[in-house]
């Protein structure tokens, strides 16, 4: 049974996800089972490693912590754009920012905060040397970013992901 599904919830979310994004019929539903199964397989070939999860209350904290920051950035950005950067000042750059986080999942979980942030992308990290190039719409202080991000994001994953 473990052959033909290897990815259970994953099997059973992608032929839900089908469902609600097509009309209910048999024919969608055999289509979403397929596609489900075939993803499903994919997936299983892909082999990947296991999360493991250390601080579930750090987890819930970035939960609270990143809509605000998501929301407060929506509003800096409409702001500047409306007020033409506060009064013409505004200057986009790019920030390097040295991380010590090195897990692959919490680098994922930085790079989808971070790029899911308005007025901020990640644009490259350099496995190396640990260093991350982000690029700021309203670059203001470029060490206080540093700061921000090693404090505010870096060093929860770091303890979500030890």
């Amino acid at each position: 049974m473990r052959q033909l599904f290897p990815h259970p919830l994953l099997t059973v979310g992608l032929v839900a996800m089908w469902l609600m994004l097509t009309r209910f019929s048999l024919g969608n539903l055999l289509i979403g089972t397929v596609i489900a199964l075939v993803a499903g397989w994919a997936m299983g070939a892909l082999q990947p490693s296991r999360v493991r999860i250390r601080r579930w209350d750090l987890v819930l904290r970035l939960a609270v912590i990143v809509p605000w920051d998501i929301l407060k950035s929506n509003a800096a950005v409409a702001w500047s754009i409306m007020t033409n950067g506060h009064g013409g000042t505004r200057q986009s750059g790019f920030v390097r920012i040295p991380l010590t986080l090195r897990s692959s999942a919490g680098l994922g979980m930085l790079s989808i905060i971070i790029t899911a942030t308005p007025g901020t992308a990640w644009l490259e990290h350099d496995q190396d040397s640990g260093l991350l190039l982000l690029h700021v719409f309203d670059l203001r202080e470029g060490s206080d970013w540093t700061a921000f991000i090693r404090d505010r994001y870096e060093a929860p994953l770091l303890e979500i992901f030890r």
